[in-house]
């Protein structure tokens, strides 16, 4: 998910990057689904949600009224002390270009090397995002990842 996007009066210091709880799976669930249906995002069982939410992040903006709006999510899954993967980054529209994606992608980061984790990867069509965020195309020794794709989306 790209972090460009219109300005908004927003800024990253009203914004607060937490560790997800379970209790987040339905907030959550309703605040991906726009971006699911946009294809901005794949969809996400409620099952697949809560496995995501033990190494997720969940960015929320308190309202006027004291209470607290979700704006963001991204996911780490670890696949291996080799390798992990930010998933299901999304920051609501309001929000972006104010680096809330940047801080949600950077608590994945985080997380990997507390978890002793030797690489992480995105797969994304916001290829600038993610490389201003230190993501390239290119492991050290020129190790690259390649894909071949087994079945046509629905």
């Amino acid at each position: 998910m790209s972090e460009t996007g219109s300005p908004s009066e927003e800024s990253a210091e009203s914004v607060a990057v937490r560790p997800a709880r379970p209790l987040d799976a339905k907030p959550l669930a309703e605040f991906i689904r726009p971006f699911v249906e946009q294809r901005r995002i794949l969809p996400r069982t409620e099952d697949e949600l809560v496995f995501l939410l033990a190494n997720g992040f969940v960015a929320e903006r308190t309202g006027p009224g004291g209470e607290a709006e979700i704006v963001g999510f991204a996911a780490l899954e670890i696949y291996s002390p080799k390798l992990a993967e930010v998933r299901s980054l999304a920051v609501d529209d309001a929000c972006r270009g104010r680096g809330v994606g940047r801080q949600l992608v950077q608590a994945c980061v985080d997380r990997a090397r507390d978890r002793r984790v030797l690489e992480v990867m995105a797969v994304t069509s916001s290829e600038e995002f993610f490389r201003s965020c230190g993501f390239d195309f290119t492991l050290p020794g020129e190790k690259k990842a390649l894909f071949v794709r087994t079945r046509e989306d629905d």
